[in-house]
């Protein structure tokens, strides 16, 4: 007797977009520019201390701000852009992280350099969750989609690596600013690529965000983040870094 098909050989994984590669060099530019933000001033640091009369201790929050805000407000973003959609989460965060690094850029103070740090912080972590997100929608094969993020985590770890080979060459031939307006023709750059981008066809979210979430899930990981970023200078068994970090801990055991 012929072998009865069943219906769920029948069925067939959406046709896949034509511009989906298109798509995946647009978010890896913006993943790339999210990792070379975490290293790029490294080698600049001794340079943007002395015009900026920095002192040693304030010198390793040109790094730490940018970190904190990222991995703290990374889980909020997620959640955002469930909520919002992905792609316009993913196009504020462009636009965001350009006007941030031109302020960064031009900050006059150190004060002020911190702050616009923190505030490229925030917009890499809208832009790294709403970048994954658009990749596993954008690839509908299974196949294709474990090799365009496997493309995209490379891209990430490229951007650290070159973020030092970078800000030295930029630091040495036109100062040090340039380490972080860099940021603002790359950015421009992938926000001019999302005009071509598939549309964001992912089911949003509803109900209201879960406030109490949120800041015990943020909370926890922006004083995880905080207390391993104070070990580097005051140690793991200092007082104020394993408060820290318990505190960290508490918070995403109450979030959990």
């Amino acid at each position: 007797m012929p072998r009865s098909v069943s219906p769920r050989s029948q069925t067939s994984l959406p046709q896949p977009h034509p511009r989906r590669w298109w798509a995946l060099g647009v978010l890896g530019l913006a993943q790339l520019m999210i990792l070379l933000d975490s290293t790029i001033v490294n080698v600049a640091l001794p340079s943007l201390q002395s015009e900026l009369h920095m002192s040693d201790g304030d010198r390793p929050w040109v790094v730490t701000a940018y970190t904190v805000a990222f991995g703290g407000l990374l889980l909020l973003a997620g959640r955002l852009a469930d909520h919002l959609g992905h792609k316009r989460v993913f196009i504020a965060g462009l636009l965001g992280f350009a006007v941030a690094s031109a302020a960064a850029g031009v900050a006059p103070t150190a004060q002020a350099l911190f702050a616009a740090r923190a505030v490229q912080g925030a917009f890499a972590a809208l832009l790294a969750a709403s970048a994954l997100a658009l990749v596993a929608t954008t690839f509908t094969d299974p196949r294709e989609r474990r090799r365009a993020i496997a493309v995209f985590g490379a891209l990430g770890g490229a951007g650290a690596s070159l973020g030092v080979v970078l800000g030295g060459a930029l630091t040495q031939w036109f100062g040090w600013r340039w380490c972080l307006l860099v940021n603002v023709p790359i950015a421009l750059t992938a926000l001019l690529g999302t005009a071509w981008l598939p549309a964001d066809d992912s089911q949003r979210r509803q109900g209201r965000i879960d406030i109490a979430g949120a800041v015990l899930g943020c909370g926890g990981l922006t004083a995880m983040v905080y207390g391993c970023s104070r070990a580097e200078a005051h140690g793991w068994s200092a007082p104020s870094v394993l408060g820290t970090l318990a505190g960290g801990f508490a918070l995403l055991m109450a979030f959990g």
